[in-house]
């Protein structure tokens, strides 16, 4: 298993996290199997931003992003150059810290922010 810091997140996870991610599993089914409710509107098949998160630490661990994530990054809000589509970036052996951005781009025109 592999550790994986969640920063703290006012709506999903306040206090923060620090939570057991199975090596070859993305970012986003991690959060999910650890109660972390992570957007992803597009049910996980890189079609959207709203599982965005900026990887604080370990990044360089992470297999390069394919050109239809960097493409998708663009849009996404608070675009950082850690920023990463959990639904791609699949946990290895390192361990990882990760921020979940305030906003998504569902939540930004849905007004609730």
């Amino acid at each position: 298993m592999t550790t994986l810091i969640v920063l703290p997140h006012v709506e999903l996870c306040p206090e923060g996290a620090v939570i057991e991610a199975e090596p070859g599993q993305t970012i986003c089914d991690s959060l999910l199997a650890n109660g972390i409710e992570i957007e992803h509107a597009c049910e996980k098949s890189c079609a959207c931003t709203t599982c965005h998160v900026i990887v604080r630490d370990g990044f360089d661990s992470l297999e390069a992003a394919e050109e239809l994530e960097e493409d998708l990054l663009d849009k996404a809000w608070g675009l950082e150059p850690q920023s990463r589509l959990s639904c791609q970036a699949v946990v290895g052996s390192t361990p990882l810290t990760v921020e979940i951005p305030k906003y998504s781009i569902n939540m930004a025109r849905e007004g609730k922010h």
